[in-house]
């Protein structure tokens, strides 16, 4: 019984030493949680900015929280400012949904480098496809003999679908990441993987009855192409553009 007794005081203990802290992250992650309405130094215009909440909370439990945003209105446009507003930000009060009407540039897709991510997927098919890489393999698995082939590379529509294909990939993850509000290489490597997974999962079906030699040749280039089409939309998207109005 004793034991049993002691047991439980040291698990209240445990529990209470651990409770102090985590209200103090979960206050502190409340606290700095929501949009807030600040003055962007750069234009001396309304924006609105979101702080980093959890960034603040964990950084909280060293005795001072570190600041830093993680949205803004003016992003993915001036996604590398130096956020001179987050004093305001920190020191401002969350607005609610209708309180402040700011406008945001949502749903804005940087079409250059949505083109340099389409013709370089289409680039890596072409050379995957090849005699350097996998054609052989290709085209046994297919089943196409040498004339067959050479006709296949001279019809246009194969080169065209393949390029339609490429191309609305490359705006699919272009939109996805947008929606997502997502910034950066490995940001644009996510939106392409969570696309090429939805995509693999619907053509599931359809590919019953292929070899696996074809299955895995294909597949291996799309996961290829769908990194660099990640890497170029997430890591170019915001920089390869015309400087705004200030």
């Amino acid at each position: 019984m004793l034991l049993i007794l002691g047991l439980l005081l040291v698990v209240f203990g445990v529990a209470l030493v651990l409770l102090m802290p985590a209200l103090w992250v979960r206050e502190t992650h409340h606290q700095y949680s929501g949009p807030r309405a600040v003055i962007c130094p750069e234009t001396q215009r309304e924006a609105g900015v979101t702080i980093d909440a959890a960034h603040a909370a964990a950084t909280a439990l060293s005795g001072k929280p570190e600041f830093r945003l993680s949205d803004c209105t003016r992003w993915p446009a001036r996604v590398h400012c130096g956020q001179e507003c987050l004093p305001q930000a920190v020191h401002n009060e969350p607005y609610t949904e209708g309180e402040v009407h700011l406008a945001r540039p949502r749903g804005h897709i940087y079409h250059l480098p949505v083109l340099l991510a389409a013709c370089a997927a289409w680039y890596v098919g072409m050379l995957w496809h090849s005699r350097y890489l996998f054609r052989e393999q290709w085209m046994n698995a297919l089943g196409l003999s040498q004339t067959e082939w050479r006709q296949l590379v001279f019809w246009y529509s194969p080169h065209l679908l393949s390029i339609a294909a490429c191309l609305l990939f490359a705006y699919g993850v272009a939109w996805l990441q947008t929606w997502l509000a997502h910034k950066g290489v490995w940001q644009g490597i996510l939106s392409s993987t969570l696309l090429w997974c939805a995509i693999l999962f619907a053509t599931l079906p359809s590919m019953f009855g292929l070899s696996r030699e074809l299955l895995l040749i294909e597949a291996g280039y799309t996961f290829v192409a769908m990194v660099i089409v990640g890497a170029i939309i997430g890591g170019l998207s915001g920089k390869l553009h015309l400087a705004e109005s200030k």
